[in-house]
């Protein structure tokens, strides 16, 4: 009798808490969507609470033949971090804030003077949105890079709906 007692008190005491939490704890449902040249090469997604972040790092490891006798190189790691912050949500609309670190590799391939391949060079590319808005359920974009390769982002969010 008394244990029936403890978990109806404490599962009354859970419900109660969880009725008790204020609006601007609520949870944000999302999908990024990683578009090169018009082909997506890479997806995230999470639930993340208004107010906090979620990171995310994807690796991609890749090897290339170089030299006159194409001969595979040393490999690169292309890494992808994401932090996406959920700053305000409703029924209609998510602003998020995105923060991107990216490494990707030149669409042109180089060549020594004598006609030899070299790999493709990484590079750098950071991107920061401070406020993101996406209409409930629908896709957003965001051009991170124009060209060489053409690099967006589509984004679709809204508000968790857990039972």
């Amino acid at each position: 009798m008394w244990k029936s007692s403890l978990v109806a008190v404490l599962f009354g005491t859970s419900l109660f808490a969880q009725a008790q939490q204020p609006a601007d704890q609520q949870v944000v449902q999302w999908q990024l969507q990683v578009m090169r040249d018009g082909q997506q090469i890479d997806a995230f997604e999470g639930e993340t609470t208004v107010g906090q972040a979620r990171t995310d790092t994807h690796h991609q490891v890749v090897q290339h033949n170089v030299g006159c006798k194409d001969a595979p190189a040393g490999s690169i790691d292309l890494t992808r971090t994401l932090t996406v912050s959920p700053i305000q949500a409703d029924a209609n609309q998510v602003t998020l804030a995105i923060d991107a670190q990216e490494t990707l590799e030149d669409d042109s391939a180089q060549k020594t003077d004598t006609g030899c391949k070299l790999p493709p060079q990484p590079r750098q590319v950071s991107a920061n949105h401070p406020g993101l808005q996406v209409a409930a359920g629908q896709w957003a974009t965001w051009q991170i890079v124009d060209k060489n390769p053409n690099l967006v982002y589509r984004i679709r969010a809204s508000l968790a709906h857990h039972s």
